[in-house]
């Protein structure tokens, strides 16, 4: 079997595609239009965008339109998508309460309140055993014990419980339980201390066992012994206050309980709407129904709940009962919303702040379950005072600031513990103050702002919309934080003199100067506003002697000091820095702020060199810990990496925050993002190091690295990379650079073993090699492939098992190998197929390898062969001192003979191998694959002839005669059998 001869110019080409020259890129935006048909249809030629042709200037929305569309967006939105979203942000609220206002594992309160709470408790658990147990008259009830807490508390057990339907006298099951309750008391009254988890775990019973009741059979029952007395109860809670930190875990899970009593109402008054007793449908009333479409039975059980809720003499019991049920209102008002003036005005009569804070609160909350219509009919109102939608909320702000201006006033605040003591009640209310802002300011438009905050208190009339008297700090705070930037930014001066005029306990001064700066970032302002304010802030954030203040203020304003290229401020912001840190550097919290305020300078700067120049950059950079300062370096050594860097002080300065990079990682973790992205960027900060003609001190400087980042294998095969560019690039120089060429070539030799994966070896092995071989030192060439050789074998593994994704990986490395060999000059000593021989001997001892990959690589191997058998190489390494097989051993007989030998044995192995593949697809495949290497490789014969026709057979016996793959193939065999003489 011999060789086909090929002319591989020839051949590309008669398979290249013609070539025509244009003076335009097709997809040049400057490029004429193209061509249409007459036919093509004109909306069809409109309707075409390319995006590669669109124009540099993209069409802006002004800020109108957005606010035309929030509008309309708010107003067209289903009433159920509006109560799902104030429930998803209720419920977020509540989480975020309990989670700040945490307490220890028990709460102490107060004496007189503590049994109530827990007679109420027991006596909603024994009330709905006795609903849940008694289907009928007569029957005995036996109420086990129910452990409150086994190690201190109170133990409740009822047994003999019978419950008569006769005539005679009866002590009803209730009083029974309560004169067992009331026994309790006397022999508990000194207990004041309940565990936090028996607290909370008893209201969340208490909640599902009303729901249980509220569903059960007798109904009527459930009503009269379970929800008219428990709720009552319930609402109770609230008014204890001593133990003021548990307080918000009280109002979350007490209000729970009052919203499932709300839900369950509602449901039920809108059944008796809608059907009869019966059981027959009355109607169904629509989403926005009115008075007039509500059934009398229905207004009647409705104005029945209110009545009992009216009778309740507790105030504050009796205000959380009614706005739990507030959204049934809708049935006896077309306007329910005007009960919401009436119900702010009875917290009025609340004497505790905490209570009454969050009393408001939960007002806040259940007016958002109103019908948004409701909303909007009282929103289109003339907005003066208090007469529009949000009139209720300003009232409740009002009466907190009366409240905070009381407290903050008293003349027991001088007392160190009674200051500390109101600051802490102060932090308690601040959760209510900021959900009713938030709620006031929600979906108000500009209009309404303005009047807003004229009812606030905060000016005299429209023109002026900041008055010039002080103001609550923590009111003002929260204020701020929900206006809109229009609004911020038209009076950002205005704001800033009444921060500065608010001077009290309530919230610190610093955080309102804070959050100005963040809420003028938000909109781009006048440039005298902008230099009014922050000439004002630095003269504000001089007097500052701590650290922590000065940084949290001017961390606020960096981004506006650079937005509008105040170049002097940022200077004189790190000098200050530096002066009021002294010996004691930065703390934790300074540390954030720190970090901030550089990140934020970073992010304005493009280059290095704009960094650097930055005065007393460096030392502040040294105040930061280790955490914060490997964000900054990465930061940095992101933006400098970005051009090349050619500047040695650069190069050093960046060396040495790689290098800090590097060490700050104590366990390398492939998987881990933060190391993966330290370890690109100190890869890429190395490839971008240029030191131009001076290619000695660019090595040294790998040879530095290397010490420096050798324990990751991204960085070390990058090292190789750069120090096989630097051997091409001193090659190309023209001038003879052998000794440095072997110089990078002993480099990378070095280098390459101490990289972890074997796959990654290979490639820098023969990448090495390619290097070798361009610059005319083969005896490198094959040092470095035998290198090669050697980790192929070391890739087996001890169980014989190996990932097919590293198998197919390992192929495509063989097959690499195989297009490297032929510029690979043979070894006259060893022979001229003593690589492809030593290849092939290492891949039939992989126990792993299957029939499917082993053929690929023979495969290779054959094409090897016959691309060395030749008059004429495809490609050469273009080094005039290396003499490839071509021009070493073409016309020396023994060497055609070497290459024939070698490819009839792998050629008769190819066969047995495709018969040995189990799966029958794949079989058919390899097939077709060995058969069109044949017909490339050999003449035409007999021999090749039998052999491609058996191949072909066994693929229509595995895939069909109608496979593409198969139909391609017989075609080539039938074109080479036509072309070819068969040799006899």
């Amino acid at each position: 079997m011999a060789f086909r001869i090929r002319d591989y110019e020839a051949e590309e080409e008669a398979h290249s595609l013609p070539r025509l020259r244009t003076d335009f890129h097709p997809l040049a935006s400057s490029s004429p239009s193209p061509k249409v048909d007459d036919d093509v249809v004109e909306h069809e030629k409109s309707e075409f965008f390319d995006p590669l042709r669109r124009p540099e200037t993209t069409e802006m929305v002004s800020v109108e339109d957005l606010q035309e569309f929030d509008i309309a967006s708010v107003t067209k939105a289903s009433s159920s998508d509006g109560f799902q979203h104030a429930e998803r942000e209720w419920n977020l609220f509540k989480r975020l309460l309990m989670q700040r206002f945490s307490v220890s594992k028990t709460v102490s309160i107060s004496s007189h309140l503590d049994m109530s709470l827990w007679k109420a408790l027991g006596f909603i658990y024994l009330t709905v055993m006795t609903i849940s147990c008694c289907s009928t008259p007569g029957t005995f009830v036996f109420c086990l014990h129910h452990n409150f807490d086994s190690r201190a508390l109170l133990v409740v057990q009822r047994s003999d419980i019978i419950l008569k339907s006769g005539k005679g006298s009866e002590k009803s099951s209730t009083s029974m339980h309560l004169e067992d309750l009331d026994d309790l008391q006397k022999v508990s009254e000194d207990v004041k201390v309940i565990p936090k988890e028996e607290y909370i775990s008893r209201l969340h019973e208490l909640k599902d066992d009303i729901a249980r009741a509220w569903h059960a059979d007798d109904r009527v029952t459930s009503l009269k012994l379970s929800i008219k007395a428990i709720l009552r109860l319930v609402a109770r809670l609230l008014m204890d206050t001593t133990a003021s930190q548990f307080y918000p875990t009280v109002f979350v899970l007490a209000t729970d309980i009052l919203d499932t009593l709300g839900k369950m109402v509602w449901e039920r008054i809108k059944q008796k709407a809608e059907f009869q007793e019966d059981g027959s449908k009355l109607c169904s009333l629509p989403e926005r129904f009115k008075v007039a479409d509500v059934s009398s039975d229905a207004k009647e059980t409705c104005n029945n709940w209110f009545c009992k809720i009216g009778s309740v003499k507790e105030l504050l019991p009796r205000i959380y009962l009614e706005l739990a049920i507030l959204p049934c209102w809708r049935f006896l008002l077309d306007e329910p919303v005007d009960c919401l003036q009436r119900l702010v005005m009875m917290t009025r009569g609340i004497a505790d702040p905490l209570a009454s804070s969050y009393c408001c609160l939960y007002l806040a909350h259940c007016a958002q379950k109103l019908h948004p219509r409701d909303m909007v009919i009282c929103a289109n109102r003339e907005p003066f005072s208090t007469n529009f939608g949000a009139g209720y909320l300003i009232t409740c702000i009002n009466d907190i600031k009366t409240m905070l201006i009381r407290m903050i006033s008293s003349k027991e605040m001088t007392n160190g513990k009674v200051l500390e003591n109101k600051k802490l009640l102060i932090s308690l209310v601040e959760p209510a103050i900021e959900y009713i802002m938030k709620s006031l300011f929600e979906n108000a438009i500009q209009r309404q702002v303005s009047n807003i905050i004229l009812d606030l208190g905060l000016g005299g009339n429209p023109s002026v919309m900041f008055g010039k008297f002080p103001y609550i700090s923590i009111l003002l705070h929260h204020l701020l934080k929900q206006l809109p930037a229009e609004i911020v930014s038209s009076n950002a001066v205005a704001i800033l003199q009444l921060i500065e005029c608010s001077k009290d306990c309530s919230y610190d001064q610093h955080l309102n100067y804070r959050l100005l700066g963040f809420r003028l970032f938000e909109k781009s302002c006048q440039i005298d506003v902008v230099n009014a304010v922050v000439e004002k802030i630095m003269q504000v954030v001089t007097e500052y002697s701590g650290l922590n203040q000065y940084l949290m203020v001017v961390d606020a304003y960096v981004d506006i000091i650079i937005q509008n290229q105040m170049d002097s401020y940022p200077g004189k912001i790190l000098e200050d820095i530096l002066k009021r840190s002294g010996e004691k550097g930065a703390g934790e919290n300074e540390s954030a702020c720190l970090q901030s305020i550089l990140m934020k300078l970073l992010s304005h700067f493009n280059n290095l060199e704009s960094i650097l120049a930055l005065n007393h950059f460096l030392e502040v950079l040294d105040m930061l810990d280790a955490s914060p300062r490997g964000v900054v370096n990465t930061n940095i050594l992101s933006i400098a990496t970005r051009n090349y860097i050619c500047d040695p002080t650069a190069t050093q300065f960046l060396f040495e925050i790689s290098q800090s990079l590097h060490d700050g990682i104590e366990f390398p973790n492939v998987k881990d993002v933060d190391f993966q992205q330290q370890a690109r960027l100190i890869s890429r900060f190395v490839q971008m190091v240029d030191y131009g003609p001076e290619v000695e001190r660019h090595l040294t400087f790998l040879v530095d690295c290397r010490g420096a980042f050798g324990t990751t294998n991204e960085i070390k095969e990058t090292l190789v990379h750069s120090s096989n560019y630097l051997a091409i690039k001193a090659m190309r120089d023209g001038k003879k650079q052998t000794g440095f060429v072997k110089s990078c070539l002993a480099f990378s030799e070095v280098t390459i073993p101490s990289v972890s994966a074997s796959a990654k070896q290979l490639n820098l092995y023969l990448e090495t090699a390619e290097v070798a071989l361009l610059g005319g030192l083969v005896s490198h060439s094959y040092g470095l492939l035998d290198s090669a050789f050697s980790c192929l074998q070391s890739s087996d593994t001890p169980d014989g098992t190996k990932q097919s994704t590293d198998v197919e990986g390992l192929v495509l490395i063989l097959q690499k190998i195989c297009g490297l060999l032929v510029m690979v000059p043979g070894n006259p000593d060893l022979g001229s197929t003593y690589l492809p021989k030593a290849m092939i001997s290492i891949v039939s001892s992989y126990s792993w390898i299957t029939p499917k990959f082993k053929a690929r690589i023979l495969c290779a191997v054959v094409l090897l062969l016959a691309t060395l058998s030749q008059s004429r190489l495809p490609y050469c390494g273009n080094h005039p001192e290396v003499y490839t097989n071509d021009l070493l051993f073409f016309g020396d007989p023994s060497y055609c003979r070497e290459l024939e030998l070698l490819s009839n044995d792998i050629l008769q192995n190819l066969v047995n191998i495709v018969h040995q593949e189990p799966s029958q697809v794949t079989r058919g495949n390899m097939a077709l694959e060995t058969c069109n290497c044949i017909l490339s490789s050999y003449r035409s014969t007999h021999e090749i002839l039998a052999i491609c026709t058996k191949l072909t057979a066994t693929a229509k016996a595995c895939s069909g005669t109608n496979d593409n793959f198969l139909k391609a193939t017989i075609r080539s065999l039938d074109e080479h059998l036509s072309t070819s003489q068969v040799c006899m």
